[in-house]
C-alpha cells in the first residue's frame, strides 16, 4: 500500500493542534488570540436599558488587607473587572487595563476582584510588572453583577449605571473608551 504525501496545510494543521496539546506552549498561544480579538472596542449599554446599581453591603479585600466597602463607590466612575490569572482572554486584556488605571487612578475607582489567592494574583503581578491594586470579594457582589464567565466588565456612571457591561477581552485603553470616561468624569 503506498501513502499519499501529506499537504503542507495539514502539516501546519498538525502543528498548530500539538502547540495547543502542549501546555507550555498552550497559554502563549491563547493569549495571542485573544489578544487579536480584544482590539475591538465594546459597546455601551443603550441608555433606556442601564441598570441601575443597588450599593449594598459587598465587601472587599485587596491584596494590602486593605477592606472597601462597594457603597463608598457610590457617585463615582466605577471600573468593575472580574478575572483571573489563569484566564487567557483576562491576561491578554490586562496590560491595556493597567494602561488605563495608571491614567486615571484617583479619578475612577478600578476595581479587580479576582476569586484567586492573594499569593498567586502577587506572582501575576510581580511578573508582568504591573501596580494595580486587586481585590477579594469577602461577601456576595450585587446581583446586578453576573459573572458567567471572565473576564467580565462593567463601567459604572457616577449615577450608579452600567455604561458597559462586556463579557470577554476588551481593548480597555483606546481613545474611544478613554473619551467616554472623560465624558463621565465631567
Amino acid at each position: 500500500m503506498k501513502l499519499k504525501k501529506p499537504s503542507l496545510s495539514t502539516i501546519i494543521f498538525l502543528i498548530c493542534i500539538a502547540l495547543l496539546v502542549i501546555p507550555v506552549t498552550r497559554q502563549p498561544i491563547q493569549v495571542a488570540f485573544h489578544t487579536l480579538l480584544s482590539k475591538m472596542d465594546p459597546s455601551t449599554v443603550s441608555v433606556d436599558e442601564r441598570k441601575n446599581i443597588s450599593y449594598s453591603s459587598w465587601q472587599l479585600k485587596s491584596l494590602e488587607g486593605e477592606t472597601l466597602s462597594f457603597e463608598t463607590t457610590k457617585d463615582k466612575v466605577v471600573f468593575l473587572n472580574f478575572w483571573a490569572t489563569w484566564c487567557p482572554p483576562c491576561i491578554a486584556e490586562f496590560q491595556a487595563v493597567q494602561d488605563l488605571y495608571s491614567d486615571y487612578k484617583g479619578k475612577v475607582v478600578f476595581v479587580l476582584v479576582s476569586n484567586e489567592s492573594p499569593n498567586v494574583i502577587q506572582k501575576f503581578l510581580d511578573k508582568n510588572g504591573y501596580d494595580i491594586v486587586i481585590y477579594n470579594s469577602l461577601t456576595d457582589y450585587p446581583e446586578e453583577f453576573n459573572p458567567r464567565s471572565i473576564p467580565r466588565t462593567y463601567l459604572i456612571d457616577k449615577n450608579g449605571q452600567i455604561v458597559i457591561d462586556k463579557d470577554g477581552a476588551a481593548d480597555w485603553n483606546s481613545a474611544s473608551i478613554r473619551a467616554l470616561i472623560d465624558d463621565l468624569l465631567l
